[in-house]
C-alpha cells in the first residue's frame, strides 16, 4: 500500500466561513461558504414525520474524536450525520457504522470535517447537504485554467494543483494569504498553488494591481509584488502602487506606463472569464484539480480537501485502501 501525506489537522476554528468579496459588489454574506441545497421537487404528499434522534450511542468508541468541549445540542447534530449520512468510501454503511467496522480514513475525514460543522452550530441537514456538494464534485466536469508558471509556487509536478482566484483590494483574499502558504508548506510537496487576478469591479484599483503583479512577474518578481501589494492593501492609489514597484528595484515609469496603457487588459480579462465560466461569484476562490471548493475555507478543512484530493487522484475514485 503506498503510503499517503498525512495533511489531518486538529479541529480550527472558522477563518473565513462566509467571508468573501462578492462579484456582484454586495457585502459579503454572513452565511458558510457552502452550496445551498437544491429546490426540493413539489411534494405529492405531506411529508412523513421528522426521523427519531440519533441513536446514543453513536458517538461512542470514538476516542480519536475530542468532542469533550461540545454542548449536547452539538453532539447530538454530529450523531445524526453519523446516522444518517452514508460514507464514501462505497461501503454500505452509515458514517458511524462504517467508522466503527472497518478502519477507514476516509470515513474519519468526513467525520472531523462534520464535527467542525457541529461545533460551529451547524444543524446535521446542512453538514449532510455541505458534504455531499463537496464529494458529488470530485465526479463533476473540472475547470481548466492556464496560469503562468511563473505565478505558481510548489513543485510543477506536485499532484495537487490549487488556483486561487483572487482580488488585491478583497480583505478576505489578503486573510488568505498565510493560510495557503501554510498549506502549500505542510504538504511537502505534494501542492501547487497558482495565483490568477480575478479584480472585482467594485475595487476601483483591482485592474491596477493585477496589472503591477504581471509587470512584476515579467521582471521576476511576480511574488514580492504579491505581498507587497496585500501588505499594503488599504493604499493602492496608481501612484502608490508605482512606488511600491520601485521599492523593489522595477521600473516606476514602466510600471506606470504599463497599467495607464492596459498593457495586460488582454490576459487579466482572459483569466476573469476563465473564473466566470468555472463558476467564480466572488474572491477568494479555490479550485483543486479544478473542482471547485466549496467547503467552509480554513486551514484545517482546506487539508481535508486536499487529502481526499490526493485519494481521488491516486485512484482515479475512492479506492480500496480508504478501508
Amino acid at each position: 500500500m503506498r503510503r499517503r501525506l498525512s495533511l489531518l489537522l486538529p479541529l480550527v476554528p472558522l477563518v473565513l466561513a462566509g467571508a468573501t468579496c462578492r462579484r456582484d459588489g454586495g457585502t459579503p454574506a454572513p452565511e458558510t461558504a457552502r452550496a445551498e441545497p437544491p429546490a426540493a421537487a413539489p411534494a405529492a404528499a405531506p411529508a412523513p414525520p421528522p426521523p427519531p434522534a440519533a441513536p446514543a450511542d453513536a458517538l461512542e468508541g470514538l476516542d480519536w474524536l475530542d468532542i469533550r468541549s461540545f454542548t449536547p445540542a452539538a453532539r447530538k447534530e454530529l450523531a445524526t450525520v453519523l446516522s444518517d449520512e452514508f460514507c464514501y468510501c462505497g461501503c454500505p454503511h452509515s458514517l458511524g457504522a462504517c467508522l466503527k467496522t472497518h478502519a477507514c480514513r476516509h470515513a474519519r475525514r468526513m467525520a472531523l470535517l462534520a464535527a467542525a460543522d457541529a461545533s460551529q452550530g451547524v444543524p446535521a441537514v446542512e453538514t449532510i447537504v455541505s458534504l455531499g456538494n463537496h464529494y458529488r464534485g470530485f465526479g463533476q466536469k473540472r475547470a481548466a485554467f492556464k496560469v503562468d508558471a511563473r505565478q505558481c509556487m510548489g513543485p510543477a509536478d506536485a499532484p495537487v494543483t490549487v488556483v486561487e482566484l483572487s482580488d488585491f483590494e478583497c480583505p478576505f483574499c489578503n486573510a488568505a494569504r498565510p493560510m495557503l502558504k501554510q498549506l502549500v508548506a505542510g504538504a511537502k510537496g505534494k501542492v501547487r498553488l497558482c495565483y490568477a487576478p480575478f479584480p472585482l469591479s467594485s475595487h476601483p484599483n483591482g485592474v491596477p494591481a493585477a496589472s503591477a503583479v504581471l509587470f512584476a512577474r515579467d521582471a521576476g518578481k511576480f511574488w514580492e509584488m504579491h505581498d507587497a501589494l496585500f501588505d499594503h492593501q488599504a493604499e493602492l492609489s496608481v501612484a502608490r502602487v508605482a512606488e511600491l514597484g520601485k521599492e523593489l528595484g522595477l521600473d516606476a515609469r514602466a510600471l506606470s506606463r504599463a497599467m495607464a496603457e492596459g498593457k495586460y487588459k488582454a490576459e487579466i480579462d482572459a483569466s476573469r472569464e476563465a473564473g466566470l465560466a468555472a463558476g467564480v461569484d466572488a474572491t477568494p476562490s479555490l479550485y483543486m484539480n479544478g473542482r471547485k471548493h466549496v467547503l467552509p475555507f480554513d486551514l484545517a478543512t482546506l487539508a481535508h480537501s486536499v487529502e481526499d484530493e490526493l485519494e481521488w487522484t491516486e485512484h482515479k475514485g475512492w479506492g480500496p485502501d480508504a478501508r
